[in-house]
């Protein structure tokens, strides 16, 4: 029997961390599979479905940029944080079926404990960012200030998922935040910075940059110099690796491992 495998597709995906994850988390439970990545352009999504379905080894992928959103047509069912956040991270597959899910939201939330926060600024406006404002939602956050270069997409999301706030142009300050989460790909190795938006963000505040590739970014830098609190890329990227790895192998993370693996990851 061909050996069961996982994997995850984006363009570009030379960066991802996550086979690194998932098969140091195989090797610590003894499981007999492997995780893997693949490059999959956007004009070769729909033709990568159609044939990983007849793969009986294929247990299912992750997606990471630019497909959360349009991988949603080539799915047969969507769960229901899927459904709520309008956008997949994770596909699995059981007898040729596609299901779509959303791991990214329970990702995002697992490191900010049960803290609240009143008034949020969040960089960017994809897929990433749909998950944090449906988490932000469930949280309660009074007032949300969403910053991309398309305003109106921006509040188009705001709208979407209930929350009051504002959509501005990128880089452009809102009110002063308790939580500043950069959802973009800015400040990631090859993309430009980010403006120095940690100065939006009050005295006590935390700042949250979900880029892992470096994982120290110039904003996370910039706001411990600040003395903000902070939370770096790895802490979503495992979190939300963790819901994906028992779906697709069926046992619960091993996450008493995390401060190996975080080394692992950073060496």
């Amino acid at each position: 029997m061909t050996r069961p495998y996982a994997e995850v597709i984006g363009d570009p995906i030379s960066h991802s961390k996550s086979p690194l994850i998932h098969n140091f988390w195989l090797e610590k439970l003894g499981i007999d599979a492997e995780y893997r990545r693949c490059h999959v352009k956007a004009e070769e999504l729909a033709v990568y479905f159609m044939q990983k379905r007849g793969d009986a080894a294929w247990r299912g992928c992750n997606i990471t940029v630019p497909h959360k959103v349009a991988a949603l047509a080539e799915v047969d069912s969507i769960g229901d944080a899927a459904r709520a956040i309008g956008a997949i991270n994770t596909v699995i597959c059981a007898g040729g079926t596609l299901s779509g899910h959303n791991t990214d939201c329970a990702g995002f939330l697992e490191p900010l404990g049960d803290r609240r926060f009143e008034v949020v600024t969040v960089i960017g406006a994809g897929g990433a960012a749909r998950a944090v404002l449906a988490g932000l939602a469930t949280r309660g956050a009074q007032w949300v200030s969403v910053q991309n270069r398309s305003v109106d997409k921006a509040q188009a999301l705001l709208a979407e998922f209930g929350l009051k706030g504002c959509a501005v142009p990128l880089g452009e300050q809102g009110r002063m935040a308790d939580l500043l989460v950069n959802t973009s790909s800015l400040g990631m190795v090859g993309q430009p910075e980010l403006p120095p938006v940690e100065q939006q963000v009050a005295d006590g505040g935390l700042v949250y940059d979900i880029v892992y590739a470096p994982l120290e970014t110039r904003l996370l830098k910039a706001a411990r110099e600040r003395g903000l609190a902070t939370i770096d890329g790895l802490a979503m990227l495992i979190g939300q690796a963790a819901v994906a790895f028992e779906l697709f192998f069926g046992q619960p993370a091993p996450r008493q491992h995390d401060p190996e693996l975080r080394i692992l990851l950073t060496a």
